[in-house]
């Protein structure tokens, strides 16, 4: 397949995990190294350019706000599983411990390769391990993007909607327990997807990626929880 929140009342709004260190000031003064992990979400498969990929447009958006992220380093690829990233990370020689944020936005093609619920739980906990780590061992400055509904797209005509929905909420449903076990913020994005529905204007030539004004809200949400960082 080419794919590829909790001091808040609602779901969808980022927000930091940990009740005990709720910020009380914007973080992130000077130069900020960003790492965004992930599958073709990330890439921004089929877009017009780079700068329409949504970690590119949130770091832009971040500086016109004033916070000096800087344009982002990519570990990501069309098509990948959460096992094809660690692998991925495990061979990409990047061993820096210095990111001052890091995203991952990753598991689209475990459900739709059929990976168990528990295999993507385990490798999604490895994940977030490294992405830490990659964050110097700062937790709260780690980013978690749900898993978008591709069930909606015009590709997916005539597939099982509902069920491709189900299966997605659960995936998302096990990433915010493990976010919220280990104090990362985690911003449901899926909504947006769905209300894309199959607009064909919300995506590009293959009817299954989103244009860069479509994942434009993917970006500001985010930015919203970066604002929020220690």
């Amino acid at each position: 397949m080419l794919l590829f929140v909790a001091a808040c009342t609602s779901a969808a709004d980022p927000v930091p995990m940990s009740p005990t260190t709720a910020p009380t000031a914007t973080l992130l003064s000077g130069p900020v190294p960003y790492l965004a992990l992930g599958d073709s979400y990330t890439i921004g498969q089929g877009v017009a350019s780079a700068a329409d990929r949504w970690p590119n447009q949130m770091a832009t958006l971040a500086r016109a706000q004033g916070l000096d992220v800087r344009p982002p380093d990519i570990i990501a690829k069309t098509g990948w599983t959460t096992t094809n990233l660690l692998d991925a990370l495990a061979t990409s020689g990047n061993t820096r411990t210095d990111y001052g944020l890091v995203s991952l936005l990753i598991g689209v093609n475990d459900q739709y390769e059929g990976q168990s619920i528990d295999v993507f739980r385990s490798e999604f906990k490895r994940l977030l391990g490294r992405a830490t780590v990659f964050a110097g061992g700062r937790a709260e400055r780690v980013l978690v993007l749900s898993i978008p509904d591709w069930g909606q797209s015009p590709f997916a005509s005539g597939m099982n909607r509902p069920l491709i929905a189900q299966q997605i909420d659960q995936f998302n449903a096990v990433a915010l327990e493990e976010c919220q076990r280990v104090g990362i913020v985690f911003v449901n994005i899926t909504p947006f997807t769905r209300s894309a529905g199959a607009d064909p204007t919300q995506f590009v030539d293959d009817g299954l990626h989103y244009t860069g004004i479509s994942m434009t809200p993917w970006a500001q949400r985010a930015l919203g929880a970066v604002k929020q960082m220690r």
